[in-house]
């Protein structure tokens, strides 16, 4: 398999018998309260019955207990004994001192232009030796990585030295406007696959790729577990008197938009519906939407509850009657599923991958990105017709179950690991490590 320039072929363990693969997954934190679809996704592979080992690069936020058992099995990379690395390090040498020297180099040219980059990358390759040498312990398979960041040149690293197969999942902002991005085309490259979690992305990803790495690219959607959500209660309107229930979920980072959400729930209540707005979440960008709260003189009906438990964050979706996003910029929320999966009608900007879940007047309601007055307007729909409410949320429930349930998703990520066992790469040429 050929590359970009400074980008090695990953290929099998040859000492590996060609028996069912082992799949590792690298995260840069893992888990967290925001990747709790790859716990869901890797959790629904092994149900598969996929041998699915969870890595990070460093220790994530654990706010549930299924985050800490999650953790219990995470190997990490940046965690003590630090002298780890020099053994690493000198293992990896003694192992093939050319494969070493020659990872080392691809991975110093695998960077961003400057100085500080070039020194990143010597940490890069230390990180990647340290998660070779566990990986060639459990005597794993295929290396897959979540998000274009730095984890991805560490795992990308690793897997060339041990001649691993490769891959890549693709999401949002973070992969296509992040830091790493210039790098992405180069990673297409040298991956087995990358997994697209929506069809917006695949397009992005064609115009970076050239035309015989098309193939490689795939939409796999992230999912949710119906079944391990809160039950919600039959969802009523409100009672006379009882206000319009809102919330919104997400971290309060400035391209979630939460100051305009504050200005349009403003309008909604100078149109005279009696609403509440519930938002759940922490971040940078609290004291400007508090600043916000205050120049609206909202300071009674919005409650801003800070960062919470995953099931905490679902139980204040269930108790409400809209779901409202504001995002300037996204992928495809995972929380949209939730919402949708827990039969709450949504109200969300028509950006990136998100008419492909939320179809106008069918599983939601859609408005410019931005545009407060026309999130109103959609708001002040929903508060004015109880069977719009319903008709949207029971087809919401349904496009989820149709396709973004956690195992139906899981599906084609079977399919790809399953094909690349050690006999199946060495059929289709890959380079084999050396011993």
């Amino acid at each position: 398999m050929t590359g970009a320039p400074g980008v090695i072929a990953a290929g099998p363990r040859a000492d590996v018998p060609a028996l069912r693969p082992r799949i590792a997954y690298l995260v840069s934190q893992y888990p967290a309260p925001s990747h709790t679809f790859i716990r869901r996704e890797i959790a629904a592979l092994r149900r598969r019955g996929v041998l699915v080992d969870a890595y990070s690069i460093r220790p994530g936020e654990c706010l549930s207990e299924a985050d800490r058992a999650e953790q219990a099995g995470t190997f990490y990379v940046l965690r003590p004994p630090w002298r780890a690395f020099a053994g690493a390090l000198a293992w990896s040498f003694a192992r093939s001192p050319r494969r070493w020297f020659v990872t080392l180099a691809a991975t110093m040219r695998h960077r961003l232009p400057g100085a500080a980059a070039l020194v990143r990358s010597g940490f890069y390759f230390a990180e990647a030796m340290r998660l070779a040498r566990e990986l060639d312990r459990r005597r794993t398979t295929h290396l897959h990585d979540h998000f274009a960041n730095a984890a991805a040149q560490v795992g990308l690293a690793a897997a060339r030295y041990l001649g691993l197969g490769w891959s890549l999942s693709v999401h949002g902002l973070s992969d296509f406007d992040g830091p790493t991005a210039p790098l992405l085309a180069q990673k297409i490259a040298a991956a087995e696959f990358v997994a697209c979690a929506t069809r917006h992305g695949r397009a992005r990803l064609v115009r970076l790729a050239p035309e015989g790495a098309w193939s490689k690219l795939h939409v796999v959607r992230c999912g949710v577990d119906p079944a391990a959500l809160p039950h919600a209660e039959a969802r009523r309107p409100p009672r006379p008197g009882e206000p319009l229930e809102l919330v919104s979920v997400g971290r309060l980072a400035p391209e979630k938009g939460h100051a305009g959400l504050v200005e349009a729930f403003a309008e909604v209540l100078r149109r005279g519906v009696d609403a509440r707005l519930t938002i759940v979440g922490g971040g940078s960008e609290e004291g400007r939407i508090r600043a916000a709260i205050a120049a609206h003189g909202v300071e009674g009906r919005v409650a801003l509850r800070g960062r919470q438990p995953e099931r905490v964050a679902l139980e204040a979706m269930a108790r409400a009657h809209v779901f409202v996003l504001s995002s300037l910029a996204e992928g495809l929320p995972v929380v949209l599923m939730e919402a949708l999966a827990l039969e709450l009608p949504v109200v969300a900007p028509a950006i990136a991958g998100i008419p492909e879940l939320v179809v106008h007047g069918e599983t939601g309601l859609l408005y410019p990105a931005g545009d407060w007055r026309a999130l109103a307007d959609r708001v002040c729909a929903l508060g004015a017709d109880p069977q719009l409410r319903a008709r949207l949320a029971a087809a919401g429930r349904a496009r989820v179950a149709e396709e973004f349930d956690a195992d139906r998703a899981a599906a084609p990520l079977a399919t790809l690991f399953g094909a690349r066992g050690p006999a199946t790469a060495a059929a289709g040429g890959l380079r084999r490590a050396e011993p």
